[in-house]
């Protein structure tokens, strides 16, 4: 097939994306500002200039939009350079028609000859790295807003291994899939698992979504998008991610991952 552009290559899902198709041999254009490595191509969202090169000749798009007030423009813009392109847009469980902003991204790429929308909950990865939530683990304290609301976390590795089916298999998939581990969980349920794991004490404490946003505040993250992950958190203690799906076993044939696999495999 011909080559398949991935944004955000250098990303949780993008290279996860990018080692997926190269394992099947398939032509990868992995878009970056900075382009350094072979397969590397510049790409930049704010330089329209670089959107028709990287798009000339692909047959599918691996879509993550950028992280702006208003991607909307810069979307239509892109997509606009090719019209018979598939795309698969990372998307997320928590965005619906109604989201502010974000709600409008997948009706765009529903209008494409060929499209799917990954709709996954929230990362497994986020216990990890330097995300918010891994740096609770951590200090042996992890804050939220979410009560004893569960989710279904979800491996980045399972989010790109769909991803990879539905820019490679014959037949675009025409249709959203929301993405979710075998199970879901409590905060506090994971962090006992985390805790086991290593081994040291790891709790969850639960705040109201008001205290939860200073906290948040606080941390250096500004006011205005403290508070929308705190009302992220509230629909979590509502039970909006409370919900398991077959989509990656659907898909890809195989089980999805674990959070205790995840666990201790990636969280030291």
């Amino acid at each position: 097939m011909s080559d398949v552009l991935v944004l955000g290559s250098t990303g949780t899902t993008g290279s996860r994306v990018v080692r997926g198709l190269k394992a099947l041999g398939v032509p990868v254009r992995a878009a970056t500002r900075t382009p350094a490595q072979p397969g590397q191509i510049r790409f930049d969202w704010a330089d329209p200039a670089t959107y028709g090169p990287a798009l000339d000749g692909v047959s599918a798009v691996y879509l993550i939009v950028p992280a702006v007030a208003d991607p909307r423009p810069f979307v239509e813009s892109f997509l606009d350079h090719a019209p018979r392109t598939r795309v698969v847009l990372l998307s997320s469980s928590s965005v619906h028609e109604d989201t502010p902003v974000l709600g409008a991204l997948p009706g765009l790429v529903r209008q494409r000859p060929g499209w799917t929308v990954l709709r996954p909950s929230w990362f497994m990865q986020n216990f990890a790295g330097d995300h918010q939530v891994a740096q609770g683990v951590r200090a042996g304290r992890i804050v939220t807003a979410t009560g004893d609301g569960r989710v279904a976390f979800v491996d980045a590795g399972d989010i790109a291994a769909v991803a990879v089916r539905a820019l490679t298999d014959p037949e675009p998939h025409n249709t959203d899939h929301l993405l979710t581990g075998p199970r879901a969980l409590s905060y506090a349920e994971a962090a006992a698992i985390v805790a086991h794991h290593l081994g040291r004490p790891v709790a969850h404490e639960p705040v109201s979504a008001g205290e939860y946003t200073q906290f948040l505040v606080r941390d250096g993250i500004p006011g205005q998008y403290a508070a929308m992950l705190a009302s992220l958190d509230e629909a979590i203690r509502g039970g909006a991610e409370d919900r398991v799906t077959d989509t990656v076993e659907r898909v890809t044939g195989r089980p999805a991952r674990d959070f205790v696999t995840f666990t201790h495999e990636e969280i030291r």
